[in-house]
């Protein structure tokens, strides 16, 4: 008998230990993973969310420096190739306004430094915007470009200052991503700075694939009918099928 209740108080222990050995966060991501929780309420989906963000973060925090910076440049410029759509159109739209390098530059530019700005300040808390209402303005920036495009001949002497505005939008869309993955509190800035260049890159292989495709197949003498405005319409008619879709 007594050595029954030595196997069975040792069983408990052993149990116990096990038990609270564990991370609870582990233990909560496990059973979700094996279908043991589900999401039957917000608050079960919040914490698992919180728990697996607070363990990417600690993953990351253990990296090398050159690691992080990898990993947050390649998130950056997969936000933009092939997962940013809406920021594709939109840089096309820019590009498909002009001829001239120099108001490419100035467009791209202003539209850069918008949403570099709009970025650090939420990933710094100074403001939060939830995705369902910023990707509606968003959708409407690729409207206002494409209308631009198809109806003047020439862009206005007003449109950095609206694609600066529009890039404060984008910028938004931007962080509420890098919110959602997690930036370490060491290295916030570097890393903040990693993800802003991934953007930059995707942007720029936006453009340079633009610019090689349309050096290819484009007249000249006539860009404007052959491509300026088909192109043009297209990406309107598109960021309008989004507009509409995010709002009903």
């Amino acid at each position: 008998m007594d050595i029954v209740k030595k196997i069975f108080f040792l069983g408990l222990f052993c149990i116990s230990f096990t038990l609270y050995s564990h991370n609870p966060e582990k233990l909560v991501i496990s059973e979700i993973e094996r279908g043991q929780l589900n999401f039957e309420n917000e608050l079960i989906a919040s914490e698992y969310g919180a728990a697996l963000k607070r363990q990417r973060i600690r993953r990351l925090a253990a990296m090398p420096w050159v690691n992080k910076m990898y990993i947050f440049i390649k998130a950056g410029f997969e936000h933009i190739i092939p997962e940013g759509l809406d920021h594709i159109l939109f840089v096309l739209g820019l590009f498909f306004s002009t001829l001239k390098l120099r108001s490419l530059i100035l467009q791209v530019t202003a539209f850069t430094f918008a949403h570099s700005i709009t970025l650090a300040l939420a990933s710094i808390g100074v403001f939060k915007l939830q995705l369902s209402l910023v990707e509606p303005l968003i959708f409407l920036s690729i409207i206002w470009v494409a209308v631009e495009n198809t109806l003047f001949k020439k862009t206005t002497k007003w449109r950095p200052f609206v694609v600066f505005s529009f890039g404060l939008l984008h910028g938004l869309g931007f962080a509420t991503l890098l919110t959602e993955y997690g930036l370490p509190k060491d290295n916030f800035i570097s890393l903040l700075l990693a993800f802003n260049l991934g953007v930059e890159f995707g942007q720029l292989a936006v453009l340079l694939a633009a610019f090689i495709l349309v050096r290819l197949i484009f007249i000249k003498t006539d860009y404007k009918n052959q491509l300026k405005i088909p192109a043009s319409i297209l990406i309107g008619l598109t960021g309008l099928y989004w507009f509409i879709e995010s709002i009903i």
